[in-house]
């Protein structure tokens, strides 16, 4: 199968150049005029694909090259973008950063390469003039592999800036796509764990997509966008599928092995290779229901997980800890990814009936999956205000900012994974936990540092660390196949 659909990757010499709001705006710009964009997000983060699925009107959904493995960059996109017309990637950090010491891994660079797309590169020319050319001219010839196509100028201050502009980069060959002149930021309010997400700023979130969009179509030529877009090679093999994945992938052994066993030597988890299962297939039994939360305060998901529940079997369904007083009737399992329930801890804490809920499902062995701020809601208390009390911990906001890539390996056995999976996640948070592991631990970390983390209880994995099921698939199928059983 080849993938056709004819896409471009947002880059920037650095953060802060103004790639959120040229991605974010082109979207929104093409939806208007008609096309199926398909936006996609270079990386871990979270937030912007809020913004992108509020553009186009489809689900947005990252491409990570460490997290997932390169090999899954393709099929991934080619599963988002199935059905579109256009497809807009943007990128994360600078055009060349990527997971440190790693080289070009996950970095913009080498998605745009595994994507064979052409890049656009949003350059910052507000304190420059005739050395835009050579900066240009640098992340252009850097690596040959790697295509700019364009570049968009990005706060221009007058006529006469854009004009010296434009005639410094004639000299180099690379074509000026836009030109975004200095003007009062769009409304994009940031705060410790970077821009507020779309689910809290309900009409103002539409308002600075649409500001966003106004300031591309009126800077930015569309057309020729699109027409380099269309210039991306063609991209060999098939989209990725849930239900595909799940057959290709280990089944969860049987009995079920006892939650929160720890192997004799934990070391021997870090160091050890990964143990392999025995073939099977996808269980095709009853449906199962398991709750994910979400609302404001928990935001944080990517949407292949949900679609691997569902291809495992599961009946997936949404719910509010904010506004709803009690789980889903019939809940076999809870998944509670991230967010900020620090920002909603009154709230939170308020909704009693919803947190004895929680613990009760907890307390009678259900599965429970629970990511960073999954883990602080599970905690006894966060910043002093009553959680759920499903762990003996307790979590306050810190000073201290945890934020990398994670190469991690599961310690004990659990309902996400038998002890001695690896698997590749990430952290970002401000906050701590204490203890920061339980008696069986759910992670060791083997890069940057060794250490332990998490907490295996009855059902319960809870951890800081986010992980991407799409790189893992018997995860979920192990979860739904617990719900079963438990």
């Amino acid at each position: 199968m080849v993938t056709s659909v004819p896409r471009l990757v947002i880059a920037a010499p650095s953060s802060g150049s103004g790639k959120t709001t040229v991605a974010t705006g082109l979207m929104a710009a093409l939806t208007a005029r008609g096309l199926a964009v398909s936006p996609h997000k270079v990386g871990p983060d979270y937030i912007d694909p809020g913004y992108h699925a509020l553009a186009t009107g489809r689900v947005g959904r990252n491409l990570d090259a460490y997290l997932c493995g390169p090999e899954l960059v393709g099929p991934l996109f080619a599963h988002g973008a199935r059905g579109c017309d256009i497809a807009v990637v943007e990128g994360v950090m600078g055009l060349y950063d990527g997971a440190a010491g790693e080289g070009e891994l996950a970095s913009t660079a080498q998605v745009a390469k595994l994507l064979r797309a052409p890049v656009v590169l949003v350059v910052d020319a507000s304190s420059q003039s005739r050395s835009v050319a050579a900066l240009v001219h640098g992340f252009a010839s850097f690596d040959p592999e790697v295509r700019i196509g364009g570049v968009i100028l990005n706060k221009v201050g007058s006529d006469r800036h854009e004009a010296l502009l434009r005639e410094a980069l004639d000299s180099v060959g690379v074509p000026v796509l836009g030109v975004l002149r200095r003007a009062a930021p769009v409304e994009t309010p940031s705060r410790h764990l970077g821009l507020v997400p779309v689910a809290e700023r309900g009409a103002l979130a539409v308002e600075a997509v649409a500001a966003m969009a106004a300031q591309v179509a009126g800077g930015c030529d569309l057309a020729a966008l699109v027409a380099l877009a269309r210039s991306a090679g063609p991209l060999a093999g098939a989209g990725w599928d849930a239900g595909e994945a799940l057959l290709s992938s280990p089944p969860p052994p049987l009995p079920f092995p006892s939650p929160g066993a720890l192997p004799p030597d934990s070391r021997s988890a870090l160091d050890g290779p990964r143990p392999q299962a025995p073939d099977g297939l996808v269980d095709a039994g009853r449906p199962v229901r398991v709750a994910v939360a979400g609302g404001a305060a928990f935001t944080f998901s990517y949407s292949e997980h949900a679609e691997l529940l569902t291809a495992a079997g599961a009946e997936v369904v949404v719910f509010d800890p904010l506004r709803d007083e009690e789980l889903p009737e019939g809940t076999a399992g809870l998944v509670v990814g991230g967010g900020f329930p620090e920002v909603y801890a009154s709230e939170l804490s308020a909704n009693e009936g919803l947190r004895k809920s929680v613990a009760e499902l907890a307390l009678n062995g259900a599965p429970v999956a629970a990511e960073c701020a999954g883990l602080l809601y599970l905690c006894r208390d966060l910043d002093g205000l009553p959680m759920c009390g499903v762990l003996d911990a307790s979590a306050r906001m810190s000073e201290r900012l945890t934020l990398g890539y994670r190469d991690a390996v599961a310690v004990s056995d659990s309902t996400l994974a038998g002890a001695g999976t690896r698997m590749r996640g990430h952290e970002f948070h401000r906050t701590v936990v204490e203890p920061d592991a339980g008696s069986a631990p759910a992670w060791g970390m083997r890069a940057p540092e060794r250490r332990v983390e998490g907490f295996v209880e009855r059902g319960v994995h809870a951890s800081y660390l986010h992980t991407h099921w799409a790189s893992e698939p018997g995860v979920a199928r192990r979860f739904v196949e617990r719900c079963r059983t438990s």
